[in-house]
């Protein structure tokens, strides 16, 4: 019965954290609310409450006593394709229905000081995901119907503080995936499924320039998988395997007290999607190739927050996300594209019954176009244009003690 539980407990936790892809490719933001409504503009430099964890490990000197935060966000993509003359024998009929779909993101921190120089925190949180998921029958069926990705990261972290200026930070991150793809055969469904767990760190300094000012410095290295799981066609299923790894990201932030009330802040991160070439998955079979062929990418953030009494902070932001994805290799797995965050959020504090943190994104998408072909018997070509676009919002609740 223990050993049946110990399986069950990251099974359901890894249904729990099925983001979907908010960011470039299917990476997620989403590790906060509180940064939300700053569209994470100076993410890895706030350091206000206990997800610094996640953003910038050093940040944690920053608080006070005890700190617990935990939120979710709910993303709602939208994928909607239109056909423009897609062809092959076993095409099916139809443009899909809408693609994307809500699903929550949720998050969960603890930081606290071991002496005045050493703290130490915890952060359960989901850095990758996707679902994506067409109607059965659509045109494009041999190229995709459903394609998941889920993680959880287990994030212990210390902190050190070596002077009034400067401190660094490092965390150790336990990540979990799961994945599933589908698409049509004539044989029937072809299902890939497989999970693995593996390891990875992040690291960060933060630099208080002034008491208004502050820079903040991160790393989250890439995580290398061996998935193991099923590839199966119709009634026919046979073990299989698949490497994958996930990419690196570098974060600089910037955040400044302007005024009494008014604050600013600045980010810039670079996510090295080059590791993501192809997805090759080995079986008795064969082996079947996903070609993805995804550039580095970057993400540039700017936000604001207005102090409006003692317990009220508005805020406000904006960011541009470049997508890794080149117009040749776009999959309707990931139907991605370049994209703009217009983000409005607010804070309330409570004083020591903790702040509860609000916000909303919309993400503009550019529209993108897709020729992607696959041979099934026959060359089948996929042709069309989406229409993409995504909400998200968030809530938060932090308290210290």
């Amino acid at each position: 019965m223990n050993k049946m539980n110990l399986r069950i407990v990251p099974a359901l936790l890894l249904a729990i954290f099925s983001g979907t892809a908010s960011a470039a490719a299917f990476q997620l933001w989403e590790q906060n609310a509180s940064g939300l409504g700053n569209a994470y503009a100076g993410s890895a430099a706030v350091a206000d409450n206990a997800s610094t964890v996640f953003f910038n490990p050093a940040g944690m000197t920053q608080l006070s006593g005890f700190q617990f935060s935990a939120g979710v966000t709910g993303v709602g993509p939208s994928y909607e394709f239109r056909d423009t003359g897609s062809t092959g024998a076993f095409k099916g009929s139809g443009n899909g229905g809408d693609a994307g779909g809500w699903n929550a993101v949720p998050n969960l921190y603890l930081s606290g000081h071991l002496t005045d120089n050493l703290s130490i925190g915890f952060g359960v949180s989901a850095p990758f995901g996707l679902a994506t998921e067409y109607d059965s029958n659509w045109v494009g069926r041999v190229q995709a119907i459903k394609s998941e990705i889920k993680t959880v990261n287990y994030n212990p972290s210390l902190a050190y503080r070596v002077n009034d200026k400067v401190s660094l930070g490092f965390g150790i991150n336990y990540q979990q995936l799961d994945a599933e793809i589908t698409s049509y055969t004539p044989a029937g469904l072809y299902r890939v499924k497989g999970d693995d767990s593996a390891w990875g760190w992040n690291a960060g300094a933060l630099f208080t320039l002034s008491p208004a000012m502050r820079v903040g410095v991160s790393y989250r290295s890439a995580v290398n998988y061996t998935l193991e799981g099923t590839r199966s066609v119709g009634a026919n299923s046979v073990a299989a395997k698949a490497d994958i790894k996930l990419p690196d990201t570098f974060i600089l932030s910037v955040w400044q007290q302007v005024s009494d009330r008014w604050e600013a802040m600045g980010d810039l991160s670079y996510t090295r999607w080059s590791t993501l070439d192809r997805l090759d998955v080995r079986s008795s079979a064969g082996v079947d190739t996903e070609i993805f062929n995804y550039e580095n990418s970057w993400r540039l953030a700017w936000g604001a927050a207005y102090k409006a009494s003692d317990a009220l902070k508005v805020k406000f932001g904006i960011a541009y996300d470049r997508t890794p994805v080149r117009d040749e290799y776009r999959s309707a797995r990931v139907p991605d594209n370049d994209r703009l965050w217009l983000s409005l959020g607010g804070q309330w504090n409570a004083g020591r019954y903790g702040k509860v943190d609000v916000g909303y994104s919309y993400l503009y998408v550019k529209d993108p176009s897709i020729q992607q072909s696959k041979a099934v018997g026959v060359a089948h070509e996929l042709r069309g244009d989406y229409n993409a676009s995504a909400h998200i919002v968030g809530a938060q609740y932090s308290v210290g003690f």
